[in-house]
């Protein structure tokens, strides 16, 4: 099987967007990450969702095969349904799931998996790159704690994990289906627990992640306290065995959130939209006190027209200027990070733009 990453990127896999980007063309982004509302079904106590309100807009069929029409003909790679709302609230996912892959596109989906139907996982598994479940915990009474829901979700989340694994293997699929625990430090006895319960339901992976918090600390995420939790950490990876991946996204759990580029470079590779409609650079400036980094609205004017306005450049413009310094004016490790990262170097001379070791890496398209 070819390399998961899942804790880096996979930039290089396109050198000619970052040749093109180089010489000032304007690319279109290769991944962009959006979800079709704003509403959960959740209240999950690390959710960066809440610091995210902004105007919404309904976002109907029409409007998001509109969104994936355009995606497709401006050259965009793939769609993954990951951002500040719960997409299987949605009417809308599946035909939108149906309506990318036959545009060409790779589509993925992030969910908490309460919401969606078994009867649906079929036709939705072969039409995805891959399937993450946010599963945060190890055990039912847990879960209710962390994730903000009834107790009753677990089972109905452990079953729908379960169908999805069978319905891959007897059909011989090639999406790839993981779990995601966003790790609190203050809930590190759960590390083990949900380790274990991957490996139970026989997903491919597990990955271990960061929370992410805004600039001021609204969630007051420690980050200090990751370090006490190496050697836990260690040994949930050593559960990992061929066919199991247990990964823990070390480059971000022991940064400090601290980051050491000053621009953003980022968003012209991977752009994300709110489930709003709003388009904007990325995640963290979807509260509407960013309201100067906003480009559009997907069910205003189609996408295709905000990616060609002059809005659209000068906002990505403004974020790679010396008018914007990401250590201060935005929230900590963004999904750009590691992307931010190797362009930083590349602008400063510290990486090269050398053709990729090895074979290709799975989800080559969600950089």
């Amino acid at each position: 099987m070819a390399e998961l990453i899942l804790d880096g990127h996979k930039l290089l896999w396109h050198k000619e967007r970052i040749e093109a980007w180089l010489k000032g063309e304007r690319i279109a982004p290769i991944t962009i990450d959006c979800s079709l509302t704003r509403r959960c079904t959740y209240r999950c106590i690390y959710c960066y969702g809440q610091l995210q309100a902004n105007d919404e807009k309904k976002i109907t069929r029409d409007v998001i095969f509109r969104f994936l029409d355009d995606a497709r003909d401006i050259g965009v790679k793939a769609i993954s349904f990951v951002s500040d709302g719960e997409s299987t609230c949605s009417p809308h996912l599946y035909d939108a799931i149906i309506r990318g892959k036959e545009n060409g596109l790779d589509m993925a989906l992030g969910t908490n998996g309460y919401l969606l139907k078994t009867e649906k996982l079929e036709e939705i598994l072969s039409a995805l790159t891959y399937l993450r479940f946010n599963i945060s915990a190890g055990d039912e009474k847990n879960y209710s704690r962390v994730m903000g829901c009834k107790g009753e979700c677990f089972k109905k989340v452990y079953n729908t994990i379960k169908e999805s694994v069978r319905i891959k293997k007897e059909k011989k699929l090639g999406v790839t289906i993981g779990i995601q625990m966003v790790l609190l430090p203050e809930y590190s006895d759960q590390i083990i627990p949900f380790t274990k319960l991957g490996k139970e339901l026989g997903v491919d992976y597990a990955v271990i992640k960061h929370c992410s918090d805004d600039e001021v600390g609204s969630l007051g995420v420690d980050y200090s306290k990751y370090f006490g939790l190496v050697d836990t950490l260690k040994g949930a990876e050593s559960f990992s065995s061929p066919g199991y991946l247990v990964k823990a996204k070390w480059s971000k759990i022991l940064s400090e959130g601290k980051r050491r580029y000053i621009q953003c470079y980022g968003p012209p590779f991977m752009m994300q939209f709110s489930g709003s409609g709003l388009v904007a650079p990325c995640g963290m400036l979807f509260n509407t006190k960013y309201k100067e980094y906003h480009i559009g609205n997907i069910a205003e004017k189609p996408f295709k027209e905000i990616y060609k306005s002059e809005k659209y450049w000068q906002v990505i413009q403004k974020l790679a200027s010396d008018k914007f310094d990401a250590r201060s004016m935005c929230g900590s490790l963004c999904l750009q990070h590691k992307v931010n990262e190797f362009l930083w170097d590349l602008k400063n001379g510290k990486a090269k733009l050398d053709k990729p070791q090895g074979e290709p890496p799975l989800h080559i398209n969600f950089i």
